[in-house]
């Protein structure tokens, strides 16, 4: 096996599923888990450098999560200034920028923190762009930008007659990130579970019964694998795909 894939996705992102039933398989208690889980997420970062994909996104709190036991949740937040705290020497020695993107202003204040001396350590790193989605929805994320672009519109700054696909895309957390090509689903679950739900348009969803503290770097390599055999058409038919250079993954098209 080569030591890299052949082809790449430039943006990757990763539901990361199984923590709890990785703890419960081993009789542990789920704080394990998620401890178990930090590390795969530090692994996989590492990957991608190593590997050359530009941006990973990773779903590490959404928005539904506040509903989980009040213990672990506390837990959760924890772990995450932790996580933070110990691997920013990592993140700078790795050439790994941080990003978040949800509404991490309602975290609380000590992961805040964390999260500032982190994006204000990694400003000037360039091998890898990590993003975080921290009480992150889907649907909250486009209805915020629905309300700013009205809030535009009313304002007479925009007509909302040249409102496009673009305008609202301007208005994501996501602006600026290139176009998402990979979903990794981890666990087995076969749902989005409110998670890039404007960006998934055109990418390849790939799911695992992998857990995710157990997916490591031959897990990473399979999900990629998969990637680079299939065709992406865009909605077009095959021939029309092989016949549009701007549309093929790589090689001739065949």
């Amino acid at each position: 096996m080569a030591e890299s894939p052949q082809e790449l996705p430039r943006h990757v992102a990763v539901i990361m599923d199984g923590n709890g039933r990785w703890a419960a398989r081993r009789g542990l208690p789920r704080t394990d888990g998620h401890r178990a889980g930090a590390d795969a997420a530090r692994a996989a970062a590492q990957v991608c450098v190593e590997w050359g994909i530009p941006v990973l996104t990773l779903y590490a709190f959404s928005t539904e999560n506040w509903k989980r036991p009040a213990a672990e949740v506390r837990f959760l937040m924890s772990n995450l200034r932790s996580f933070l705290r110990k691997h920013r020497k990592d993140f700078i020695e790795n050439n790994i920028r941080l990003r978040v993107i949800g509404a991490p202003q309602e975290l609380p204040a000590g992961v805040q923190k964390e999260l500032k001396l982190t994006l204000e350590a990694t400003a000037g790193c360039d091998a890898l762009l990590l993003v975080l989605a921290l009480n992150y929805g889907s649907h909250r994320e486009i209805a915020e930008a629905a309300r700013a672009l009205a809030r535009k519109a009313s304002a007479g700054e925009i007509d909302p007659e040249q409102i496009d696909e673009a305008s609202v895309e301007e208005h994501l957390y996501t602006a600026g990130l290139p176009p998402l090509d990979l979903v990794i689903r981890t666990g087995g679950e076969m749902r989005l579970s409110n998670f890039l739900l404007w960006q998934v348009q055109y990418a390849e969803l790939y799911v695992t019964e992998t857990l995710w503290p157990d997916f490591d770097k031959d897990e990473f390599r399979k999900a990629l694998d998969e990637f680079a055999r299939r065709e992406r058409r865009w909605g077009t038919v095959r021939d029309e795909v092989r016949a549009t250079p701007t549309h093929q993954t790589g090689g001739n098209g065949a």
